[in-house]
């Protein structure tokens, strides 16, 4: 596994041509001024515009379970307008990133260290996989559904993730469908079970 250190230079070496990638995905309105400030704040500086929500990756040890340190507007305010955002996906041994959707963003995925399965699928129910070595990217259309697994026994592995939105949304779908009150009798037809066997997947959620 990288070192923290070796894992920061790769985060500063993506952060330029990520920026030019999230001009050509970019899925917000454009803003009429320079940037957006949030209406309780008068004094705007280079604090503003600087972000050290990820400084938690250069010194503390790898997580247990699967991690996202996301910088997205609701984290850095500053990202409001500007159409991009970022997240730092940490995956130890034998753990996933559940299916899911961004709604307003595609996912432009790097793999810094170790070894990644991915996959989605198309609106006409095809499944894109690939094994992903370091130093790969991988795009994630937007809107469709898609998923990341750390199959390596022994190695961990950590991403890096561009959206061209500032709040590109994440909807889970194992949340969505079992860990909201959609009716159990819609979701035993919906997959074709029975009531119980919605019960046990809502109750394999909720003990998570």
């Amino acid at each position: 596994m990288a070192s923290r250190t070796s894992i920061m230079k790769f985060l500063f070496l993506l952060l330029s041509p990520f920026a030019i990638v999230q001009m050509s995905l970019a899925g917000d309105p454009d803003i009429t001024s320079d940037f957006l400030v949030p209406a309780n704040q008068n004094n705007v500086d280079g604090n503003f515009f600087t972000f050290t929500g990820m400084r938690v990756l250069v010194n503390e040890d790898f997580p247990t379970n699967f991690t996202v340190l996301k910088a997205s507007m609701v984290e850095f305010p500053a990202l409001n307008g500007q159409s991009v955002s970022y997240a730092v996906l940490q995956y130890p041994t034998g753990s996933l990133n559940p299916p899911h959707t961004h709604p307003r963003s595609a996912e432009l995925l790097f793999l810094v260290d170790g070894n990644l399965e991915v996959g989605f699928v198309d609106t006409t129910n095809k499944l894109f996989t690939q094994t992903l070595q370091a130093g790969d990217m991988f795009i994630f259309p937007k809107g469709l559904v898609h998923y990341q697994y750390n199959a390596d026994p022994n190695n961990p592995a950590i991403a890096i993730s561009a959206f061209g939105s500032a709040n590109a949304g994440t909807v889970s779908l194992p949340k969505t469908l079992f860990a909201t009150n959609i009716d159990d009798t819609i979701l035993a037809k919906s997959f074709k079970t029975d009531v119980p066997t919605i019960q046990a997947l809502k109750a394999g959620l909720t003990s998570k």
